[in-house]
């Protein structure tokens, strides 16, 4: 037998071992996905006596704050259930600023899993966003029983908001940390930076404030400020549970929540998909230099 009998010759372009099609490449890999997020949330609670119980405690803390804080000693007469007002923008506040903060710090945080494994390495910041968005369903479950107390009743259009404020942020959370979490390879600098940058984000949106002096203080130039598909989120999210448990929803709709406020969320989402894409395109031409950065 000849020397080529023996050998089969493979005419094949090289390829590198780790996967390249991006976050493709994480959907396919779930199962890995699913132990990274275990991991992270298993690790947050080691050694804690009450564990998740602290999921809860640290959103009903909050509440109270507002509630006491601005409903009693400050005084919000102008907001009905002001504190309810605050937590709808403090979910979306929290989910983003977790997701951006861990996000950005997921890979530098991860780098010996980094180094051995051949796995995508977007699959991190998407952890990071799970693990931020497995968070927002103690505050969700203390946000609904608030909000019934009140005399809430779920309705279609408003869980759709709610849907639609989740998805905004996930997405535009997953973009910022892939490009962050990137960059704090080569300059660990860009984590203190996030970290100053989301202290800004609950003063952009309509949270502590109404949107409505938002719109008195600016008038037609108030439409920039939905721009902003964080203010479009926590509006939504408004629409979905403080509206309904206010004393005079409709009058609460007219005078609080802008008119467009859906086609602003649509748009804020779109725009948060283009920005997804930009993100994995400026991560696909850094991640073969990561691992010999985190050497």
């Amino acid at each position: 037998m000849t020397e080529a009998g023996r050998h089969r010759v493979v005419d094949a372009p090289l390829a590198p071992p780790a996967p390249t099609a991006g976050l493709l490449d994480v959907l396919g890999r779930r199962y890995l996905l699913k132990l990274l997020v275990r991991r992270e949330i298993s690790a947050r609670y080691q050694g804690s006596f009450l564990g998740f119980i602290w999921s809860y405690i640290n959103p009903l803390s909050q509440l109270f704050i507002f509630w006491f804080v601005f409903g009693y000693i400050i005084g919000r007469g102008t907001v009905d259930k002001y504190a309810v007002h605050v937590f709808c923008g403090l979910i979306v506040v929290h989910f983003f600023t977790e997701t951006f903060n861990a996000g950005t710090r997921s890979i530098v945080r991860n780098k010996a899993l980094v180094r051995k494994m051949a796995m995508p390495k977007e699959m991190f910041p998407v952890a990071s966003m799970l693990v931020s968005l497995y968070h927002v369903g103690p505050q969700l479950v203390i946000l609904t029983v608030v909000c019934l107390f009140c005399g809430w009743t779920p309705d279609p259009l408003g869980m759709l908001a709610f849907a639609l404020a989740l998805a905004i942020i996930a997405v535009l959370g997953t973009a910022l940390a892939l490009m962050f979490s990137a960059a704090n390879v080569f300059f660990r600098d860009f984590a203190s930076a996030v970290t100053i940058l989301t202290n800004f984000v609950r003063f952009g949106v309509p949270m502590i404030y109404p949107y409505t002096l938002v719109d008195q203080r600016f008038g037609r130039f108030a439409e920039l400020y939905l721009f902003n598909p964080i203010a479009d989120a926590v509006l939504l999210v408004q629409r979905a549970f403080w509206v309904g448990s206010t004393d005079h929803p409709d009058a609460t709709i007219a005078e609080h929540i802008p008119d467009d406020l859906f086609v602003y969320g649509v748009g804020a989402l779109l725009g948060s998909v283009v920005l997804l894409g930009i993100a994995q395109l400026v991560f696909t031409r850094l991640e073969n230099k990561i691992p010999e950065r985190l050497s």
